[in-house]
């Protein structure tokens, strides 16, 4: 399992990433949207993650672009980690194609139940956490 966690808060990536050693996934970080649309571009990944607020392009516009691809990774379970608690939040990510929105801090149960969910319910097969 190869996930890419787009979050510019660096203490929030180890976290995440110290989480999904655990199962033993892989974890690429990017610290900004740009950066992570750039590792999507040259690598493959069976979950995005990716936090809402960062500096340049917010995460809403990243699943946005994401989705607007003309290929298979425009089609990757997408999760939302963030801190944001607006009380429309998750219907907003769902509806900009967001699969699950995660709220910090992220326990690690919730983490995996929620690639797990994402993951059967995309059919993306592969290792569920």
């Amino acid at each position: 399992m190869n996930i890419l966690f787009i979050e510019d808060d660096p203490m929030n990536r180890r976290v995440v990433k110290d989480m999904l050693d655990v199962a033993g996934a892989t974890m690429a970080e990017a610290s900004w949207a740009e950066e992570g649309l750039a590792m999507l571009d040259a690598e493959t990944f069976d979950v995005v993650l990716v936090d809402l607020r960062m500096p340049g392009m917010d995460g809403f516009e990243t699943i946005e672009r994401i989705r607007a691809r003309g290929d298979a990774k425009g089609e990757l379970p997408i999760i939302v980690v963030t801190a944001d608690t607006a009380v429309d939040l998750r219907e907003r990510c769902l509806a900009v194609g967001a699969d699950d929105v995660l709220f910090k801090p992220v326990a690690m149960d919730a983490l995996f139940d929620s690639i797990g969910r994402v993951l059967a319910i995309r059919g993306g097969g592969g290792m569920i956490l």
